[in-house]
């Protein structure tokens, strides 16, 4: 069951990101300039970010830092889906989500030492939020729906424990008579 959402929103979702990035780079460049869209709180600007989220670089090795970074969290990311139940959709989607992001944004870091193709800007004047793409929101979305079903998670599983203890409770109870 969790297969049938969450293997046609990876797919989607990292084609629609591979496809908006390709779109950019071929009507955007040179990277630099802003068309609007809806006046200039939401723009499309091409920029290559060599780092990761907010422009956090690393150096001469970003790229690869990233990189490995990146493939050690799609592996986490592949056995959290393994232990996923299959009836947890919501869970199987924030993985999918997560890890097209990911891979969309991986993808990007191994075709091109320029960095990831970001172009989405949205802001007022001269405060703006930093340039993104389609692997970013995916990312973002997915990682806020997933710690709010780990977070509903953990309340079961501490409500179950309460209510199993005091369960036993009245049974320890009675084998002290």
């Amino acid at each position: 069951m969790k297969a049938l959402v969450a293997i046609p929103v990876l797919l989607v979702v990292l084609v629609l990101d591979l496809i908006t990035k390709a779109v950019a780079v071929a009507t955007l460049a040179p990277a630099g300039g802003a068309s609007p869209v809806f006046g200039n709180w939401f723009r499309f600007a091409l920029v290559y970010n060599p780092g990761a989220a907010f422009g956090l670089h690393l150096g001469n090795y970003s790229r690869w830092i990233f990189m490995a970074l990146t493939c050690g969290a799609i592996v986490i990311l592949w056995r959290l889906y393994q232990q996923t139940a299959q009836d947890d959709l919501r869970k199987a989607l924030a993985v999918s989500l997560v890890a097209a992001g990911a891979l969309g944004n991986v993808i990007d870091r191994i075709r091109s030492d320029l960095g990831v193709v970001d172009f989405i800007d949205i802001g007022f004047g001269t405060h703006r939020w930093p340039t993104f793409n389609v692997a970013d929101m995916a990312v973002s979305s997915g990682a806020f729906l997933l710690a709010l079903v780990l977070w509903g998670e953990e309340k079961r599983e501490a409500a179950a424990a309460a209510a199993a203890s005091t369960e036993a409770a009245p049974e320890s109870a009675d084998l002290s008579r």
